[in-house]
């Protein structure tokens, strides 16, 4: 999409990030406050990718990569943006860092009762791996 611009968050964009999220992401995260977004910026500039669209946030991904696993999280897309490519350019994006990195497979986190989000991850070319469990503790 030629109107869609794609980069990496910095700290100056994390109220908006958050506001976004909160607008258009399923579900929450102990990490979804300020100081959890700039740890992850700090820590990895290039992890959280923005499209952007007129100026504005239209969707987010966190693309990380541990050295052993890529992990996909947070693909969001604003309401009135879904179904015109936004998905599809973040995931393209992440999956180039990805391969940059010399990572393998990717691993999304995809909340359960997400239907809508089972049929764009499964038109990405994803698949559900039902042999596998999510095993957390908050700290």
């Amino acid at each position: 999409m030629s109107d869609l611009d794609i980069r990496h968050a910095t700290l100056s964009d994390i109220d908006a990030v958050l506001r976004f999220w909160r607008q258009a992401a399923e579900g929450t995260s102990i990490t979804d406050d300020h100081d959890g977004v700039a740890r992850l910026i700090s820590r990895d500039p290039e992890a959280l990718i923005l499209a952007e669209r007129d100026g504005l946030i239209a969707g987010t991904v966190i693309a990380g990569f541990d050295g052993w696993r890529c992990s996909a999280y947070r693909l969001a897309v604003h309401p009135d943006r879904r179904r015109q490519g936004v998905a599809t350019a973040l995931l393209e994006a992440a999956e180039q860092r990805f391969l940059a990195l010399g990572g393998r497979r990717v691993d999304a986190m995809v909340l359960e009762s997400n239907e809508r989000a089972h049929h764009a991850w499964g038109a990405a070319g994803y698949h559900r791996e039902d042999h596998w469990r999510r095993w957390v503790k908050s700290l």
